[in-house]
């Protein structure tokens, strides 16, 4: 199944449910609906769940195997459109922002003691220098 937002998949679930109801006089199963918008059990598992619990569709679980019914279709339209960045995408923005931050603290760190050496071989000079002259005095 191609990368779309879940309004989208929505639509495209229930318009599967119709068209199986239609062609069949029965109720489809959440395979017939996969199988039939070409995606995997798996993820068609996850798109059916998140609707139910919106309330647009019914699951229902017999002895014949797990049937879907279009519950409330209007309910589609109150998902938000367009694609949303998923929990993984946000998880590595902001694991990458750590590590800028981390490098950037890498950074000012090695400045620091870069000024702190450069500071102490200076001191250290200037002492020796005076030494010297003191001892050919």
């Amino acid at each position: 199944m191609q990368h779309i937002d879940f309004y989208s998949k929505a639509h495209l679930f229930v318009s599967a449910i119709r068209i199986l109801e239609y062609k069949d006089q029965a109720a489809p199963s959440i395979e017939n609906v996969c199988r039939i918008i070409s995606c995997s059990l798996e993820q068609g598992n996850l798109i059916c769940n998140k609707l139910a619990e919106m309330g647009i569709i019914d699951i229902v679980e017999g002895a014949y195997g797990t049937s879907l019914y279009i519950k409330n279709h209007l309910a589609i339209e109150e998902i938000s459109k367009g694609v949303k960045e998923s929990r993984f995408e946000k998880e590595i923005k902001k694991f990458q922002e750590n590590q800028n931050k981390i490098s950037q603290k890498i950074k000012s760190f090695q400045v620091d003691q870069a000024e702190k050496q450069k500071n102490l071989f200076a001191e250290l000079e200037k002492k020796l220098k005076t030494e010297t002259a003191k001892k050919q005095k």
